[in-house]
């Protein structure tokens, strides 16, 4: 199944099959589409997977192996790329929790993310190789947008997965935390983008023209928070 919460601005979904190690089968698929409809509107947004053991561990090949022909193979892939799509462009800035292993399809969904912050004890990795597969969520692409195309191509030609710190070396991961203070840690991140300009800077870092970005910033000029935040800066000042 897969839940959501509302805490004040921030919007988390957590991704839970225990008995699949959190594995998307495409009744989990419809479920993500609903809660990203859901989500809408929230500051922020958090994606996570249930308990500690993995985050997503890639798609339920006990479902999946139901598609046989290369037809049923593409509207699969057609569909999650559609959700992971979404996922990249909700408006506010997402977080992919890394509570556990990000493998194969799971490492998918967690580079659709703008951040990753992963436990210190998790593993992720382009595996699909090891099924004579390759990626097909579009996350052949975002690794290479992260890591570059040669990296990205050793990595998921090789299928090699990595640790928590070496994938922060590589840039795939964007901050490890203590496995004791992981829950906390990756909630206080994300509670601190939970501010309206971050959702503009996202706009502009993903691409617009200088003009668009002056523009973003003069309404934020113009705006009561601005002025309101000002006013209390200078009255400390004085």
């Amino acid at each position: 199944m897969v839940d959501l919460e509302f805490d004040g601005g921030l919007a988390v979904i957590t991704i839970d099959r225990p008995q699949a190690r959190n594995a998307i089968a495409p009744e989990t698929m419809d479920q993500l589409d609903a809660a990203l409809d859901r989500a809408a509107g929230a500051l922020a947004l958090v994606i996570r997977g249930g308990g500690d053991r993995a985050f997503v561990s890639g798609g339920d090949l006990k479902e999946l192996a139901k598609l046989r022909t290369e037809e049923q193979a593409a509207a699969m892939a057609r569909r999650m790329r559609t959700i992971c799509d979404r996922i990249a462009a909700f408006p506010a800035p997402v977080i992919a929790a890394l509570n556990g292993h990000a493998l194969g399809g799971g490492a998918e969904v967690a580079v659709s993310a703008d951040i990753r912050i992963a436990a210190d004890d998790i593993r992720i990795g382009f595996n699909q190789v090891a099924l004579s597969i390759m990626p097909a969520w579009g996350g052949a692409e975002r690794l290479a947008a992260l890591v570059g195309r040669g990296r990205a191509l050793l990595l998921a030609g090789s299928g090699t997965v990595l640790e928590a710190d070496e994938a922060a070396r590589l840039g795939l991961v964007d901050q490890v935390l203590p496995r004791a203070s992981f829950d906390e840690g990756w909630r206080a991140v994300a509670r601190s983008l939970t501010n309206h300009p971050a959702g503009d800077i996202k706009r502009v870092l993903s691409g617009v023209t200088p003009e668009e970005a002056i523009g973003a910033f003069a309404r934020l000029w113009v705006s009561d928070e601005h002025w309101a935040a000002a006013d209390r800066v200078m009255s400390r000042a004085k």
